[in-house]
């Protein structure tokens, strides 16, 4: 039985619910669909992630960002003793490696790939795209998938890496409008050549034709990871199936920003909430993405 599924379940802090569903509404709405049993400790694990994914947001210069990741690897590695555990999530998390016996290399590994939020440089190509995303979106749903059922976990590897690009990528067709005006870009730059663009021509939002058809490779790059991850489901045990239920959301995501085209960078090609609640409601009934 997956130890999500042992015991009662312990309390949800309410809280915590609010700060993520202000920061993370999909995995907030994932969540409360997910084993009761688990879902606390999912909570903290979710909460971790969008803390860390924030920084950017509440710094003004990458410096004290990384000062901040560096806190939180620090706190993982247990060298902030006092300090964490006066901090109510630092101390959650603590508890919660201890009792599953969650890779501590992993979530530092996360802290240290959110270091490139934090700069404006260029998305080298697919391949550094890939690592970023195995490293944040992927090792989120390893995690997850380890808290619901830690035995299943040598066989959630290739479904947590390809499902996490799919999800990053359609995370970051949402950022667009976002990430234009803080002078980033996450597209990948081969996807960039291929198109005639490059960092500038792509903020500078001219070329709109060459843009069209960035997001539609960008989008057509994140399908193709999508179609690996719903294939490599097919042989991921049950207990875990709940893990990646935000994977549901992510190909009307993709169909919405190959419609809008060049417009993603002033219209976020996010479905309207309810489609997004029935979409997780439908995978959560019938145990497919």
């Amino acid at each position: 039985m997956a130890d999500g599924d042992r015991g009662a379940a312990q309390p949800l802090d309410p809280d915590g619910l609010v700060r993520l569903k202000d920061a993370d509404l999909d995995r907030y709405l994932a969540l409360l669909l997910m084993p009761e049993a688990a879902q606390a400790d999912l909570l903290t694990l979710m909460l971790f992630n969008a803390e860390i994914a924030q920084i950017r947001d509440k710094v003004r210069e990458p410096l004290p960002g990384e000062i901040r990741l560096q806190w939180w690897c620090d706190v993982l590695a247990g060298e902030r003793g006092g300090e964490a555990q006066a901090h109510p999530l630092a101390s959650q998390l603590i508890e919660l490696i201890a009792r599953r016996n969650l890779p501590v290399t992993a979530l530092q590994a996360m802290c240290e790939a959110r270091i490139f939020d934090l700069y404006d440089d260029p998305m080298p190509d697919r391949t550094s795209y890939e690592g970023y995303a195995g490293e944040t979106a992927a090792t989120m749903l390893q995690m997850s998938a380890m808290v619901l059922d830690p035995s299943a976990s040598n066989a959630t590897g290739t479904a947590s890496g390809h499902a996490g690009v799919a999800q990053a990528v359609a995370g970051h067709l949402m950022m667009l409008p976002l990430s234009q005006a803080r002078g980033q870009v996450f597209v990948p730059g081969d996807l960039l050549t291929a198109t005639g663009l490059d960092r500038d021509s792509l903020l500078a939002g001219g070329n709109r034709a060459a843009i069209a058809a960035a997001v539609k490779a960008f989008a057509g790059f994140g399908r193709d990871h999508f179609a690996k991850a719903r294939a490599a489901l097919t042989d991921v045990p049950d207990t875990v199936r709940a893990a990646y239920l935000p994977i549901a959301l992510v190909e009307p995501v993709f169909s919405r920003a190959e419609k809008f085209g060049a417009d993603c960078l002033q219209t976020v090609p996010r479905p309207p909430q309810w489609k997004r609640q029935w979409r997780l409601w439908r995978a959560a009934r019938s145990g497919r993405i």
